[in-house]
This record gives structure tokens, C-alpha cells and sequence, in this order.
């Protein structure tokens, strides 16, 4: 899979972070459920990789990936967990060797000009720009534009669904991440029908 297939499934990519494998395929559903089938589910707690493993297995008709991967071992093991594609904070090129040796599409997190150009020389084109609010929002992606055309990315960091349209109007952003779709308290709660209904949400906006 090329990771720019992920930006045909809708404008909104939910950054899920889960402290409880119960949680993952109730919410993975109601996620689905409105209209939001690309996952990331990150790696920033002891219970990530087996949350992506109970959602590759219960919910087929999402497309779940790993968040976080930070290493060739979190590479290899988000493959093994059922990850169909890998998102990262940042690039080095040995994650992205990492990521092609084990078959696992990888949307690399940049910043800056320069890890947009070693993005590049490994022949990556759709990035994440990340964070995508601390490190200058629109403004830097409009200047990220000029030089270079032909990069595609998916913003994401401090978005919330007041200001995704902005970032989605831009010509060089595809899809753009958010953790409003997911918010800590509903999952705690169990609130399936709030969360189904900030993905119909997230499903409606367009770019």
C-alpha cells in the first residue's frame, strides 16, 4: 500500500492513544461507524501493539497502523501486530530502512525543510508534518510549498476540528491527524455514540 491511498478514505486520520486493550475494537468500531476506517493507534503505552493486534483481527473493515515508530524493533513489531502502514514522529533513515525491510508503509514525521529533504532521498513524498501547530501550521506549509511542489502531507499536532478545514484547504495537504475524535474521557466512559458521532463529524469536512 502506498500511504497516499490513506488520504482516499477521508480528510480526517483520528491519533488514538488507548491505556486498555477492552477499549480498542468497541472504539474501533464506533469509529467506523462514522465513517472513519484509517487508525492510528500510537505506541505511547504498554498496551499499544496489542490494541492494533485485537483491532487487525475483530474489525477487518478498518485499516489500522501504528503510531509512534521510533525504532527498526517498533517497525518490525507493528508489522507482526497487523499494522498495515507506520507513522512516525520524526525520519531517520534507518527507520525508513526498517520499515521497507519489513513491508510496513511508512508516513515519516518532519519539521523542517531539511527532514523534508531526507525524507525525499529515501523516496518518501507524503509526509507528516508534525507538530504540525507548534512547528509554524500553515503558514510554514504554505512555505513548504514553494520549494517543494511535488511533497504531499498530513499535518498533524494541536489540529482540532475548528481548525482542520483550514489546514485541509491547502493544495499540498491530503488528510490531516487529530486526537479530538478520541477524546481520553469517552473512551473512559465507554461513550461509544460520542465518539461515532465526532467521526461523522470528522467524516463531513472536505477539502
Amino acid at each position: 500500500m502506498d500511504t497516499l491511498e490513506l488520504a482516499a478514505y477521508g480528510p480526517v486520520i483520528p491519533v488514538i492513544v488507548l491505556q486498555r486493550v477492552a477499549d480498542a475494537v468497541p472504539m474501533a468500531r464506533a469509529l467506523v461507524a462514522g465513517g472513519v476506517r484509517v487508525l492510528e493507534v500510537t505506541l505511547r503505552t504498554p498496551v499499544g501493539l496489542a490494541c492494533i493486534e485485537a483491532i487487525a483481527r475483530e474489525v477487518p473493515e478498518a485499516v489500522v497502523g501504528a503510531g509512534t515508530i521510533r525504532s527498526a524493533a517498533d517497525a518490525r513489531a507493528a508489522k507482526a501486530a497487523g499494522s498495515r502502514f507506520g507513522v512516525s514522529p520524526g525520519y531517520t533513515a534507518a527507520v525508513g530502512a526498517a520499515c521497507r525491510e519489513a513491508g510496513l508503509p511508512l508516513l515519516p514525521g518532519v519539521a523542517t525543510a531539511g527532514e523534508v529533504m531526507t525524507a525525499m532521498a529515501d523516496g518518501l513524498s507524503f509526509l507528516k508534518f508534525f507538530p504540525a501547530t507548534a512547528a509554524g501550521g500553515i503558514p510554514m506549509l504554505k512555505a513548504l510549498a514553494g520549494p517543494y511542489p511535488d511533497i504531499s502531507f498530513c499535518p498533524t499536532g494541536g489540529i482540532s476540528v475548528e481548525t482542520a478545514p483550514q489546514f485541509l484547504a491547502l493544495p499540498n495537504v491530503k488528510v490531516c491527524g487529530g486526537s479530538w475524535l478520541t477524546p481520553q474521557d469517552a473512551v473512559d466512559a465507554g461513550d461509544w455514540g460520542r465518539i461515532t458521532a465526532l467521526a461523522r463529524a470528522a467524516s463531513a469536512l472536505r477539502r
